[in-house]
């Protein structure tokens, strides 16, 4: 079950590079479990299918019996990860750091198991709030200016003449030395965390403590197959999102991204992966189905074969066929909702107001079937009025 090779090669299908190749097979071959690091900075979680394709490897290896320890960095929060920054980030408050925490441990439940057997969490502030400056000075002295300056981020912001402060300088070598602190035998990250990981295992050596194994996944684009999934760009797939936008949103991808969607997000066998590349690079016909296929083996893989196949069969309704959907989310507005702002905010709190009136001035908003185009223009409300927003979400409004 934990032979090395069918482990390594079942994961090979999301990784991107093995840091440590010939470690992480010795260790497999032991058939000790092994401790596998999960650090997350405390910031407002809003996971996505980007996030998933590590969760995903992770829960693969609990499934054999592995320990993933999800690590809070509840003090480097404080801190500030500069990673993909260009300006210094916000400090959060210690009650919007636990509440960040609460919302991570129920998101990353979606795909991890959290039975004590194999999930085991940590928060970074158990070592260093009690550790003294003298110790901590020890650390930075094993850091040299140099390779913190290696940093590419780093090298931009100083081209760019932009400021550094001292405690971003800081930050990777807290989280470098979390894997120190935690016995990490592996990690599996994003390729823009391999820096601070690579100083986990400089710690470790340095610590006499075996160093890490880093694992870097594959990066996909976005639902608009450019930038990564990003909440602020709207290109993304929440793992929180409902089944049925979850649907509608990959049915939107571009068709060149139907075959590294298929192998990143979904477990359908390698060859099927390949044909419905194929299929989708005839564009048209062929390329819905392949969608429909990819959307599908997604909404299978977080609620099920059964709300999946319901799904296709909803969206070939509605969306084939061009029909309003016979189930939609009600909402109830009350008296201050006013312009067709207002109600999109009511409908969707969870986008910026730029995001909404973009939407409108693209002519996506419709009540009743009449287009709305103007964020400032009155509307005015019956009980029961349908309002459809960009391509995929209708809701029905009911008056307070």
């Amino acid at each position: 079950m934990n032979d090395p090779t069918t482990v390594i090669d079942r994961l090979r299908r999301t990784t991107d590079s093995i840091v440590g190749e010939a470690d992480l097979r010795e260790r497999l071959a032991t058939g000790r479990p092994l401790r596998i690091k999960y650090g997350v900075d405390c910031t407002a979680p809003d996971l996505h299918l980007g996030h998933a394709v590590n969760l995903w490897m992770m829960r693969q290896l609990q499934d054999l019996g592995h320990l993933v320890v999800f690590l809070l960095g509840d003090l480097t929060t404080r801190v500030g990860d500069p990673t993909g920054r260009s300006e210094t980030r916000p400090v959060l408050t210690p009650e919007e750091i636990d509440a960040n925490a609460t919302s991570f441990l129920e998101q990353v439940s979606l795909v991890l198991r959290t039975d004590p057997a194999v999930f085991e969490v940590r928060r970074n502030s158990e070592w260093y709030d009690g550790m003294q400056v003298a110790e901590l000075l020890g650390l930075f002295a094993q850091v040299t200016h140099a390779q913190l300056m290696a940093r590419d981020m780093f090298r931009e912001r100083v081209a760019a003449g932009r400021e550094i402060a001292v405690h971003e300088l800081v930050y990777p070598v807290l989280q470098g030395y979390d894997s120190f602190a935690v016995q990490s035998d592996l990690t599996i990250v994003g390729s823009d965390q391999l820096f601070n990981e690579q100083l986990g295992r400089h710690f470790q050596q340095r610590l006499g403590a075996p160093p890490q194994v880093v694992i870097t996944t594959t990066i996909t684009p976005g639902l608009d197959g450019r930038a990564k999934q990003s909440k602020s760009l709207n290109n993304y797939v929440g793992l929180t999102d409902p089944r049925r936008e979850k649907f509608g949103k990959l049915m939107s991808i571009p068709d060149d991204l139907v075959e590294p969607y298929a192998r990143v997000y979904t477990e359908l066998p390698t060859d099927t992966v390949a044909a419905l590349g194929s299929a989708a690079a005839h564009g048209g016909p062929q390329a819905r189905d392949a969608k429909l296929r990819v959307a599908a083996a997604v909404v299978t893989r977080y609620h099920g074969a059964g709300t999946a196949k319901a799904e296709l069969e909803a969206f070939r309704r509605t969306f084939s066929d061009r029909n309003q959907p016979e189930e939609m989310p009600e909402i109830v507005v009350d008296s201050t909702v006013r312009t067709a702002l207002d109600l999109l905010r009511a409908i969707r709190p969870g986008d910026s107001n730029s995001e909404l009136r973009r939407l409108i001035r693209q002519g996506a908003v419709t009540i009743d079937g009449t287009r709305v185009d103007d964020p400032a223009e009155a509307v005015d409300l019956g009980d029961g009025v349908v309002i459809k927003s960009g391509a995929r979400t209708w809701h029905r409004v009911r008056r307070h």
